[in-house]
């Protein structure tokens, strides 16, 4: 039987491990985001997001989430934020429409339930990914992002319609 100091001191190096890696993709992650959130393609600092790197990819990937009734260029990037961590999504969301109120009157009932829903489904945070493709392989890894964002995107989808069906 081991030891409660070995056990405490084995959780310890593994968190610390843990935390080390997952800071330090976090942290690169953090920074690309803010670069593309800042800068458009020819490399200039923007004061209007919407002009940014960020907002264009976002853009292309906007059409997937127009079904689910938050086809806006924000919405798809604080989804792409919440890749980073998922608690980012909210601030990502507030710092692009700048203020709740105006996020609030931008998404329907049905469309925020849908939102909320995709969110807690879609693939984990990047570390956690980065963990996935260490132990199982950039193959796998692949597979299991987008299985996740599949289903996400289904139960999300019929998150909607029944709420849709039921006038919310």
């Amino acid at each position: 039987m081991p030891s409660a100091q070995n056990v405490l001191h084995l959780m310890w190096d593994k968190a610390k491990d843990f935390l080390q890696r997952a800071f330090s993709i976090i942290f690169v992650g953090t920074v690309v985001i803010w670069i593309l959130e800042h800068f458009n393609f020819s490399l200039t600092m923007i004061s209007d997001p919407s002009e940014s790197i960020l907002a264009y990819i976002a853009g292309i990937i906007t059409p997937i989430f127009k079904p689910l009734g938050f086809a806006d260029w924000k919405v798809s990037t604080s989804l792409i934020s919440g890749f980073l961590a998922k608690e980012s999504v909210v601030s990502t969301l507030t710092v692009l429409y700048g203020s709740s109120e105006i996020l609030r009157s931008s998404l329907s009932i049905s469309a925020t339930y849908a939102l909320l829903t995709f969110c807690l489904l879609y693939t984990p945070c990047v570390a956690a990914v980065a963990a996935v493709k260490r132990e199982e392989g950039i193959s796998s890894c692949i597979e299991l992002v987008c299985f996740q964002c599949a289903i996400a995107w289904i139960v999300a989808f019929l998150m909607r319609t029944i709420l849709l069906a039921f006038g919310l």
